[in-house]
């Protein structure tokens, strides 16, 4: 199967006036999304928020059996949230560390999750143990594996970083976490939507993501799965009474599913736009997403590889849709308000976000593009001219 890229084009009313390499930040909504929000607000307008949502029940439902379909998981092991960082953190906090027990995590662990193991370490006396990453930039599994001791209670690693269009080898991790019987969180955040995702394969015991991202889903929303079987080894770090039933006066009862970690406040419109936009990327098929991304990826690598002066930052076997470079001479920031005068849109990786990575590599900031499946060869070209402009 080929994906219609006129077809997705049309639905993508933006890429009329702009390129859009900025995929990786927040990606364009098809317009079925947008409908969807702004069709549920209306409601809300016309008939009011409570009955609005129960009028809404099984859209509201559908988010729970879209990514049940599109992480190979049952209904009940789905969650929604606020964002991807409330939902790595509402998992991360439900871990049982006590001082003295040790973190895995990577060398390319994204900025927010690093900053709430410190801050656990801080508070608790945890011990975080970074693993390096191999020539190659991916997490060095055998190393990884030579940390396991019985003090370690977590594993803890990004599948794709923000500053690198590399794909760490999450399967791999699984297989080791399962073997010691090590509670496995893996952040999906920039793999969700552009990568196939199997959470049996993956051998995660937890998985957070967004909806913004490469998902094309609304702003605000995000998810987290939990395996069945380790649900009971997290404890919530705080209850409501969506969460959690009141069954008597000095006693409750959590839910049995992955809800537990929801609250009852939530963003129902934009809920409701996440799971079409999850519906709409299993129609088009999360294989036939994965192949075009990393196919136009490797475009844009080996096209700014010709240009003078720039330099890219990833090489490897398996690569997502995330390339950074840079411009000898050329600030990053200056790079990008160039680009964003011919009206494409892109990112800057700051090093300050990335202490352990590009500091490491000694790197600074990096120009980010990242394209998705309704990009096009010709708008490749384009962005590559407007590089050789400067």
């Amino acid at each position: 199967m080929t994906i219609d890229i006129a077809s997705v084009r049309a639905d993508t009313p933006a890429c009329d006036s702009l390129i859009h390499f900025n995929n990786a930040g927040a990606s364009l909504s098809p317009r079925c999304v947008t409908d969807a929000v702004f069709d549920h607000l209306r409601l809300e307008q016309q008939i009011g928020g409570y009955e609005a949502a129960n009028a809404a029940s099984t859209a509201l439902e559908n988010f729970y059996h879209a990514f049940a379909r599109m992480l190979h998981c049952e209904a009940s092991e789905i969650a929604f949230a606020e964002n991807a960082t409330h939902a790595w953190n509402n998992l991360f906090g439900a871990v049982p560390l006590a001082q003295g027990d040790r973190i895995l995590t990577g060398q390319s662990e994204y900025a927010s999750n690093y900053l709430s193991f410190l801050h656990l370490a801080k508070r608790r006396g945890v011990i975080i143990e970074v693993i390096p990453n191999t020539p190659e930039g991916v997490l060095d599994v055998d190393k990884l594996e030579a940390a396991v001791r019985d003090d370690v209670k977590l594993i803890a690693i990004t599948h794709v970083p923000s500053q690198s269009g590399v794909v760490h080898p999450a399967a791999e991790v699984g297989k080791i976490a399962r073997r010691h019987g090590i509670l496995y969180l893996l952040d999906a955040c920039q793999s969700a939507g552009q990568i196939e995702l199997d959470v049996r394969t993956l051998g995660c015991d937890m998985l957070t993501g967004t909806g913004r991202k490469y998902l094309r889903g609304p702003r605000g929303t995000g998810f987290l799965y939990i395996r069945r079987q380790a649900l009971e080894r997290l404890e919530p770090a705080w209850v409501d009474l969506h969460s959690a039933q009141w069954i008597a006066e000095n006693e409750y009862r959590l839910r049995a599913d992955a809800r537990r970690f929801e609250n009852w406040e939530c963003f129902v419109a934009g809920k409701i736009g996440l799971g079409v936009a999850v519906n709409y990327a299993l129609k088009i098929g999360l294989a036939q997403i994965e192949a075009r991304v990393a196919a136009l990826a490797r475009t844009l690598r080996q096209s700014l590889e010709t240009l003078p002066e720039v330099r890219v930052h990833e090489h490897g076997q398996r690569l997502s849709g995330i390339v950074t470079f840079s411009v000898q001479g050329v600030p990053a920031a200056q790079l990008q308000a160039h680009l964003q005068r011919l009206s494409i849109n892109s990112s800057v990786t700051r090093a300050d976000n990335s202490q352990l990575d590009l500091a490491h590599r000694g790197l600074g900031d990096l120009n980010r593009v990242s394209v998705h499946y309704y990009n096009t060869e010709s708008e490749i070209a384009r962005f590559c001219e407007a590089v050789a402009g400067l």
